[in-house]
């Protein structure tokens, strides 16, 4: 397989236990360049990763020297690929939990249209924790008041195709969305950039702890920090986006 030279697969990685070398592995199989952004971990994947990058050249290993958030090691990994001439981030959880079927799929489509955000709609398995399917709920419609309508259909699920100037540019556009808040919001302001969507299913797994499954999911801190982007987005266009919005919409009809 010939290295992609406009889109790679970008996966930040913060202490992800065993799962990490198998799921690059995989990935391998499906495309490349892959790179592993390490945010600060302290169990051994680091150098697991170091020792693979070291020995395969479709991977490339950039290590944080303290842990940020996924949005701040997301940050990290997209100035890098546009220094490099890249064009687009294939975002993937080092966990194993997103379909490396599906990136050919979404790099496709990304390449059919360039411009736009390819964003996954996870297809749940019975394993799903009830109360993350319900609060994904929840997010759904608050997306869909924050961008008045359609247009993303999960503003949680990570497995996603980016351009990445624009996604840079969401990004530099607010002091926030560097830790669990990252897919949310970026979806949203990229939405109000006037970044086109494609939105498609995608299989989602949670794995248990004995199938080597990490989650660094934190019930209260994290559903508040939610609560609280939230707040601010509609704040945000219930003051002045509003106009911008409706705009973008009416272009796109």
């Amino acid at each position: 397989m010939t290295p992609s030279t406009s889109h790679l697969v970008l996966i930040p990685s913060y202490n992800p236990g065993p799962r990490l070398l198998a799921t690059v592995a995989a990935v391998l199989e499906q495309w490349s360049p892959v790179w592993i952004v390490d945010d600060g971990s302290t169990d051994e994947s680091t150098a697991a990763a170091q020792a693979l990058a070291a020995r395969d050249p479709r991977v490339r290993l950039i290590v944080r020297p303290r842990n940020g958030g996924k949005g701040a090691a997301v940050a990290t990994g997209v100035a890098e690929a546009l220094a490099a001439g890249f064009t687009h981030v294939l975002t993937l959880d080092a966990d194993g939990q997103h379909p490396v079927d599906h990136i050919r799929p979404f790099m496709a489509a990304s390449l059919a249209q360039p411009e736009a955000l390819v964003l996954g709609r996870p297809v749940f398995g019975p394993e799903v924790p009830l109360e993350r399917l319900h609060g994904r709920k929840l997010s759904v419609g608050l997306a869909r008041l924050e961008i008045l309508g359609a247009g993303i259909d999960d503003p949680l699920f990570g497995f996603r195709v980016y351009p990445a100037a624009p996604l840079q540019r969401a990004l530099a556009s607010t002091r926030r969305a560097r830790g669990f808040d990252f897919d949310p919001e970026v979806a949203v302001r990229m939405f109000w950039a006037g970044v086109p969507t494609v939105n498609r299913p995608a299989p989602c797994r949670y794995f248990s702890k004995g199938e080597g499954g990490v989650s660094h999911f934190n019930y209260l801190r994290d559903n508040l920090k939610l609560v609280w982007l939230h707040t601010r987005l509609l704040t945000q266009l219930l003051l002045w986006r509003w106009v911008s919005v409706r705009r973008i919409r009416s272009r796109a009809k």
